[in-house]
């Protein structure tokens, strides 16, 4: 499945997270933009730097008026045992069976050494109050990629 593409209605849903609540994309709308995070796995070493970028610019993120969800397939016990090793600040949602990951077409094949894996291809969404993809990073490049995310909100969506 493709990419959910820039333009499109981000397909909303609801999942567990790691602060005990379930999270639904929709409880946003009207409200909040929404950063939409996509990441292979709890506590690996390009996955906890993404994470800390996001936690150590949080206040930022608040004062831009959005919100910031980090989804892996990783369990909710997995991703609050993640939340509190690093002092996460916002919900990692469980997506144990993959359905969201899929809808947002970030599933996909991956070639590693020649081996191919399926996993999920770190991506972000931002998603506006009207619930719209209003930008994709694809392929994420962990360096540097939270001030991507920041100049493109403050820019587009004040």
């Amino acid at each position: 499945m493709a990419i959910i593409a820039e333009g499109q209605k981000a397909p909303d849903f609801s999942l567990p997270s790691s602060t005990g609540e379930t999270v639904s994309l929709s409880q946003f709308q009207g409200k909040k933009n929404v950063v939409l995070y996509f990441y292979p796995k709890d506590d690996t070493p390009g996955c906890t730097t993404e994470a800390c970028s996001f936690r150590d610019n949080l206040s930022e993120f608040d004062a831009a008026d959005t919100v910031v969800l980090g989804v892996s397939r990783d369990d909710v016990a997995s991703h609050q045992k993640f939340s509190q090793k690093y002092s996460l600040p916002f919900p990692l949602l469980a997506d144990t069976d993959g359905s969201v990951t899929e809808a947002y077409g970030v599933w996909q094949e991956k070639n590693m050494y020649g081996k191919k894996t399926w996993g999920i291809v770190r991506s972000t969404f931002i998603i506006d109050r009207d619930g719209v993809v209003r930008k994709v990073f694809p392929k994420v490049k962990v360096d540097g990629h939270t001030a991507e995310v920041l100049e493109f909100i403050r820019s587009n969506l004040q």
